[in-house]
C-alpha cells in the first residue's frame, strides 16, 4: 500500500512541478538582492525604519490591488498562462535596475516595478495550479509550489553570501547574478508550461468581456471570505522579514552574514511547506493552522528578546518564523481553491491578495512606526499577542478539508 505521500508526488501534474520550479527561479533571483535590501536601504540610503516599513508597505499593497484585476482578467479572457508570463518579465526586467541604481530613487522605483509584476502574475499563478490539480490533492499541490518557491529563497541569500566572498564584498557586481535565474523562470514559464484546458461548465459560467465587474464579488460563498478576513487578521500580527533583517542587524548580525536571516527563514519554509500540504488531509487543516499561530508567537517572542536566549534566540526565531510560513499559506491558498466557485477562482485569489496587501501595508506602516516609538522588543512582543488573537477567528472561520474515500494505494 502506497503511503499518503508518495500517493500525492505520483498524482501532482506537470503543470504544477513546472510552476513550481518557475517560483523557484524567480524567488532566488528576487531572494538573492532582496535579501540585503532592508540593510542597504537604512546604512547606505540613509533611510529610517519607518520608511522601509512604508516602501515595503506600499509596494506589496500595490502588487495586491493589481492581482484583483489580473485574477479578473484570468477568469474572463480564458487565459491565465499569458498574465503569469508578463508579470514574470515584468519582474525580470527590474533585476538590471537594482546594481545599476545611484541613489534611493532608483531602487524604491525597481521594487514597486517589480512589484508591480507580482500583482500580474500572483492570482492567474495561483488560478492554474487549482485548475490543473485534482480537488483532493490541491494542499499537497498548493504546498509543493510554495516549497519550490521557497528553495529558490533559501539557494537566492546562499548564492549572495558565496558571491560576496568571492568578489570581495562587490555589492554590484553580485547584484547582476540576479538577472540570470529571473530570464530562466520566464523562460520555463513560457516554454515549459500548458494552460490546462478549462471545462465546459466553467468556461461557460464565465463572464464573457475584459471589464473589471466588481458585483463578481457578490457570486464570492460566506466561507470564502472567512478565509479571506483569517487571512487577512493573520497578516496584521505576522511581521514583514524586512523586520526580521533589521532586527538582526541590530543586535549584531554582521552586514556580510546577514542574508543568512532570509537564508534560514527561508530553508525551514521550504522544509515544511509540501509536507503540511500532505498531512493537512490527515490531520485537518484548522489544527495545523492552530500550530502555526502558536509557532510564531514564539518565533516573535524569540525575535524580541522577551525569551533570554540572546544570539540564539534570534536564529530560532527566524527558523520558527519560516516554519509558522510553511504551517500556513499553502492551506490558505487551498482553502481559497476550494472555497470559490472554478469559474471565480482567478477574482477569488485576486480579492484574497487584495486584502492580504492591504494588511501588509497597515501592519508594515505601523510597525516601523512602533519600532521607532516604543522599540523592536515592544513591537515583536505585540505581534506575538495578535498571533494569539486569530485563534478565535480560526476557530469559526476555517473548514477542514474532506478526507477523500479512495487514497489508496
Amino acid at each position: 500500500m502506497s503511503t499518503l505521500s508518495q500517493h500525492a508526488t505520483n498524482r501532482l501534474p506537470r503543470t504544477v512541478w513546472m510552476l513550481g520550479l518557475v517560483s523557484l527561479f524567480m524567488d532566488m533571483s528576487s531572494e538573492l538582492i532582496h535579501a540585503l535590501l532592508p540593510v542597504y536601504m537604512t546604512t547606505v540610503l540613509g533611510l529610517s525604519v519607518l520608511s522601509v516599513g512604508v516602501v515595503e508597505g506600499i509596494a506589496e499593497a500595490t502588487a495586491s490591488m493589481l492581482k484583483v484585476v489580473s485574477g479578473f482578467w484570468s477568469d474572463r479572457i480564458g487565459s491565465r498562462k499569458w498574465l503569469a508570463v508578463t508579470g514574470y518579465g515584468l519582474s525580470a526586467l527590474t533585476k538590471p535596475l537594482f546594481p545599476l541604481a545611484s541613489g534611493a530613487a532608483e531602487v524604491i522605483a525597481a521594487r514597486f516595478i517589480d512589484r508591480i509584476g507580482k500583482g500580474v502574475r500572483g492570482a492567474p499563478r495561483d488560478a492554474l495550479v487549482a485548475d490543473a490539480t485534482p480537488p483532493a490533492l490541491r494542499n499537497a499541490a498548493y504546498g509543493l509550489r510554495q516549497s519550490l518557491d521557497t528553495v529558490g529563497a533559501v539557494l537566492g541569500p546562499l548564492a549572495a553570501i558565496g558571491l560576496l566572498a568571492v568578489y570581495a564584498d562587490n555589492l554590484r557586481l553580485v547584484l547582476w547574478f540576479g538577472v540570470i535565474p529571473a530570464v530562466i523562470a520566464v523562460a520555463l514559464l513560457a516554454f515549459g508550461v500548458r494552460e490546462p484546458q478549462r471545462r465546459g461548465p466553467e468556461r461557460a459560467a464565465a463572464p464573457r468581456g475584459k471589464r473589471l465587474d466588481w458585483s463578481a464579488a457578490r457570486r464570492l460563498p460566506v466561507a470564502y471570505w472567512h478565509v479571506v478576513g483569517l487571512a487577512a487578521l493573520f497578516t496584521v500580527a505576522r511581521l514583514t522579514e524586512a523586520f526580521l533583517v533589521l532586527r538582526g542587524n541590530q543586535i549584531g548580525v554582521p552586514v556580510v552574514w546577514i542574508a543568512l536571516v532570509t537564508l534560514v527563514m527561508s530553508l525551514a519554509y521550504a522544509l515544511s511547506a509540501y509536507p503540511v500540504g500532505v498531512l493537512a488531509a490527515r490531520w485537518g487543516r484548522k489544527r495545523l493552522f492552530a500550530l502555526g499561530l502558536a509557532v510564531l508567537a514564539a518565533s516573535m517572542l524569540l525575535l524580541g528578546g522577551v525569551l533570554p536566549l540572546a544570539m540564539p534566540g534570534f536564529w530560532i526565531g527566524v527558523a520558527l518564523w519560516g516554519l509558522h510560513m510553511g504551517l500556513t499559506q499553502g492551506l490558505l491558498s487551498a482553502a481559497v481553491a476550494e472555497a470559490a466557485p472554478a469559474d471565480l477562482r482567478g477574482t477569488a485569489f485576486g480579492f484574497y491578495h487584495l486584502s492580504i496587501g492591504l494588511m501588509q501595508l497597515l501592519a508594515a506602516v505601523g510597525a516601523g512606526w512602533l519600532w521607532q516609538t516604543i522599540g523592536s522588543a515592544a513591537l515583536f512582543t505585540l505581534a506575538a499577542a495578535l498571533a494569539l488573537l486569530c485563534l478565535p477567528a480560526l476557530a469559526l472561520w476555517l473548514r477542514d478539508v474532506p478526507r477523500p474515500a479512495t487514497l489508496k494505494g
